[in-house]
């Protein structure tokens, strides 16, 4: 099937016309609109919205009594109703539309034949302004199809005005037309732009949102590659252990021998399994390939990293308080990286301060503080959205320890990271929620 056969099929026709359809039916919604709060303004181009609907209202309804045409109830009651219709369009728009061009082409009814031929008729100059000013505030908050629709019905309704009317009368439809085609212009101009700043301030959000989820994926798939070779090297001293106990006892058991070899059949299942979904994360990062081979870093080699740091213009003291003992793997290299990343920060955004590394070991936790002071001169504008605060919290998160980031009141920046390092259970009062 053709291009030209699919868009002859009455069912692409309708879906093609669909959108245009709906534009148009804003015309004759009821819903409200309201016209938003400017922000610089506030709510002063309302109140001026409505003063000019009293001031051109008073003029609209006396303008035929200068012609010799007094005003009747009639006339008064159509002004009135004209001159709501601007101070309705600040709430429902399509509704004051309506009930602006059934004013003006009921008015134009009630005067005609009492006009002279050089009164303006259909429409009196105060009766254009009045609906131009609804037709402006309408293309605001509708579709284009529809502002533009709308002034042309207008122009419809004035020209049946004209068909109606058997005097010869000085017609104002063609001159209407030319502001109302303005506002219907000026209105969906504005619209516009004002839409696509909203499209374009949700897309940016929406773009932040996924740059920090993508962000902090990266940042636990860097973890989980640096813990697999924690998980690995304690799956092989499990799968090397049992091997090894059968040899311990003489004549062992037949069921001691089957499940030391079940225990290292897991073992080097789980060994292999590690592998496979390092390769996945190794996969999606090429980079870390790099440093495949390369054993993970603890806190015993904090003064390696500590002189890197201070070769490259920091300075940096560290000091520690209680006992320095063997950490869990995983606690030591996250304890590592929180010191690592907050270096790195410090490096970046506080050049040429002062930084003290404190790391404190208590009995069943470790205490991680990273403290500078206020930089001694500008730091570089940053560029994109780092790794380094996600990073930390989650890996303290990891731990089921915690990590608070802030401002110092000098100026500076205090990263501090409790971590538990496995030593203590959980007590009832902590597994049940106490503090």
């Amino acid at each position: 099937m053709t291009a030209e056969d699919d868009a002859q099929r009455p069912g692409t026709v309708v879906r093609r016309l669909l959108p245009h359809a709906a534009g148009l039916a804003d015309l004759w919604t009821t819903r409200r609109a309201p016209l938003p709060r400017h922000a610089w303004l506030g709510w002063l181009p309302h109140g001026h919205a409505v003063l000019f609907a009293v001031l051109v209202g008073l003029w609209n309804v006396n303008a035929h009594a200068v012609q010799g045409a007094s005003p009747s109830a009639t006339l008064w009651l159509l002004g009135v109703l004209q001159s709501a219709a601007v101070c309705l369009a600040l709430y429902r728009p399509a509704s004051a539309w309506q009930l602006s061009t059934a004013a003006l082409f009921l008015t134009a009814l009630s005067v005609d034949g009492r006009v002279g031929a050089g009164t303006p008729w259909p429409w009196s100059i105060a009766g254009i302004a009045l609906h131009t000013l609804v037709l402006f505030l309408l293309a605001l908050r509708i579709r284009p199809l529809g502002a533009i629709a709308a002034p042309a019905l207008t122009l419809l309704a004035g020209a049946a005005n004209a068909a109606l009317s058997g005097h010869d009368h000085n017609l104002t439809v063609i001159g209407g037309a030319v502001p109302f085609a303005i506002a219907a212009v000026v209105g969906v101009s504005l619209r516009t732009s004002r839409v696509a700043r909203e499209r374009l301030a949700e897309q940016e959000e929406l773009t932040a949102e996924e740059q920090t989820r993508r962000t902090l994926l990266e940042e636990r798939g860097r973890i989980a590659r640096e813990l697999h070779d924690v998980v690995a090297h304690h799956m092989s001293v499990i799968s090397i252990q049992a091997q090894v106990a059968r040899h311990l006892v003489e004549d062992p058991p037949r069921e001691l021998t089957d499940n030391l070899a079940g225990i290292r059949h897991s073992a080097v299942e789980a060994l292999t399994e590690l592998r496979h979904i390092l390769g996945v994360l190794r996969a999606q990062d090429p980079s870390a390939e790099g440093g495949r081979h390369v054993p993970q870093p603890t806190l015993d080699r904090l003064d390696e990293l500590v002189a890197t740091v201070r070769g490259a213009g920091l300075t940096v003291t560290t000091e520690t308080t209680g006992s320095p003992r063997p950490l869990p793997p995983g606690v030591g290299l996250s304890a590592y990286r929180i010191v690592q990343e907050a270096l790195s920060n410090a490096m970046r955004h506080a050049p040429g301060a002062a930084v003290r590394v404190a790391i404190a070991y208590h009995p069943s936790e470790i205490t991680v503080q990273v403290v500078n002071s206020a930089p001694a001169r500008r730091a570089p504008a940053a560029t994109g959205l780092g790794h380094g605060l996600p990073g930390m919290r989650e890996r303290a998160a990891m731990l089921g320890g915690e990590l608070a980031a802030g401002p110092t009141a000098n100026g500076g920046y205090d990263v501090t990271a409790i971590l538990p390092d496995g030593t203590r259970e959980p007590s009832a009062a902590t597994a049940g929620g106490a503090p």
